[in-house]
């Protein structure tokens, strides 16, 4: 059953959700298109299913996306919040930060566009790559990304900019790698090399997990490398 948000009165209804390999938050980019190699299927509900309201979408290589934290949805809400990529020692104001945990819980994500499935089942569909969302994320609304408006390089980022190009060395023994999939295998290494610890652990001694496209991952980081212990079935 669809989950409706009420907004001064009037009900959201979520247009779709997406499919992802992410069945958890943990390991998620905290940005989208971070990891371009990552792919995602958005699958319209069955009342928004029509070929007609996605005329003209194909000519569009970029999607704006507005969806819903719907694993941090909270009654009350703080005016600052302790952002992760600050190790959590910084408070900086809700507004000022892409935290889940706002007034309402919305977030927007810019994805690239592969490819429309019209004939597919439950379809259209659109095949999607470099999202940062949970599977099964509820979708209010697609907006077409337009580079003239869209795009400003000579934006600057704030305290987001500091660590933008941190990147870890990640170490993947041959066996392991021969256990995930070809398609998946790329997109786990560039989401290991954002590094999806907590910033504020950095124990390492300590072994993380999470799960991946139906795989459990196991992985340790000492002084910027991040070597995989164990992949398992999950």
């Amino acid at each position: 059953m669809n989950k409706q948000t009420e907004h001064q009165g009037h009900l959201m209804h979520p247009i779709a959700r997406i499919s992802t390999d992410f069945p958890s938050k943990f390991g998620i980019p905290r940005q989208s298109g971070l990891v371009p190699a990552l792919k995602s299927t958005l699958i319209f509900e069955p009342e928004y299913r029509n070929p007609d309201a996605l005329k003209g979408l194909e000519e569009f290589s970029h999607l704006w996306l507005i969806w819903e934290f719907s694993e941090s949805i909270q009654d009350t809400w703080s005016p600052t919040v302790r952002p992760p990529r600050l190790g959590g020692n910084v408070r900086k104001g809700v507004f000022a930060t892409r935290s889940p945990f706002r007034p309402n819980p919305l977030g927007l994500s810019c994805v690239k566009l592969e490819k429309i499935l019209w004939d597919a089942p439950n379809g259209p569909l659109l095949l999607l790559s470099g999202a940062d969302l949970m599977d099964q994320t509820p979708i209010y609304d697609i907006k077409p990304y337009i580079p003239f408006s869209d795009s400003h390089p000579e934006a600057t980022g704030g305290f987001a900019d500091t660590h933008r190009d941190d990147r870890l060395h990640v170490e993947f023994a041959e066996s392991l790698k021969a256990l995930m999939p070809e398609e998946h295998l790329n997109a786990l290494i560039e989401v290991l090399a954002l590094d999806p610890r907590p910033a504020y652990q950095k124990d390492p001694d300590r072994i993380y997990g999470f799960p991946f496209a139906g795989m459990e991952i196991k992985f340790s980081v000492r002084d910027g490398v991040l070597t995989v212990i164990k992949i398992e079935i999950s």
